[in-house]
């Protein structure tokens, strides 16, 4: 029992754990969902990609771009690996969300980060449009309810900031298991 307190003591962190533990849970989703192995090892290298962007992110408040090059070289080898997606709509994906949030950013200065728009535009050609639009969707509503948790419990003002970054990489998360179930489930309440 003493040897694994001075394992945690000696700088394992609860986060860490945490990770671990998400990444497996997401390893078993993803072998579950998809059949294919190229496409398997895509979706798990895009995983573990969000993963490192959202502890970056929440550390430093920045997204490097040599992350929205990895996430846009992963988009590259997707159009090969997971060809269930069009590329003209892999395309429009890279600009549907990226687009309006530098629009609103020109608009609103710090709104949104430049990292936030870049990885959102890399990240668009590997999820296509439809799941690029839900994935902010998700991101919008998980990061707004975080902005009001934090309002209420009074630990930011409304002028303060916060990392948006780890919010989008749950949202692709988020968009890659449900997001079909989801938008089939909107569509469905838009033609009652």
């Amino acid at each position: 029992m003493e040897g694994y307190r001075l394992f945690f003591q000696e700088g394992v962190h609860k986060r860490y754990i945490a990770n671990a533990m998400l990444g497996g849970i997401l390893a078993s989703f993803t072998t579950w969902n998809y059949i294919n192995i190229s496409t398997v090892l895509t979706i798990l290298l895009f995983l573990a990609l969000l993963s490192i962007i959202s502890s970056v992110d929440i550390a430093t408040m920045e997204i490097p771009n040599t992350f929205v090059i990895a996430a846009l070289v992963l988009g590259i080898i997707s159009i090969f690996t997971m060809p269930g997606t069009s590329l003209p709509s892999r395309i429009l994906g890279m600009f549907v969300v990226s687009v309006p949030l530098l629009l609103i950013t020109l608009l609103i200065p710090g709104a949104f980060g430049g990292g936030d728009i870049k990885l959102m535009a890399a990240c668009g050609l590997f999820l296509g449009t439809k799941l690029t639009l839900l994935s902010f969707a998700f991101a919008v509503l998980t990061g707004g309810l975080y902005g009001i948790w934090l309002l209420v419990m009074k630990k930011k003002s409304g002028k303060e900031h916060f990392a948006f970054g780890p919010f989008l990489c749950l949202g692709m998360a988020a968009a890659l298991f449900i997001g079909d179930k989801v938008w089939h489930w909107y569509v469905g309440l838009l033609y009652l």
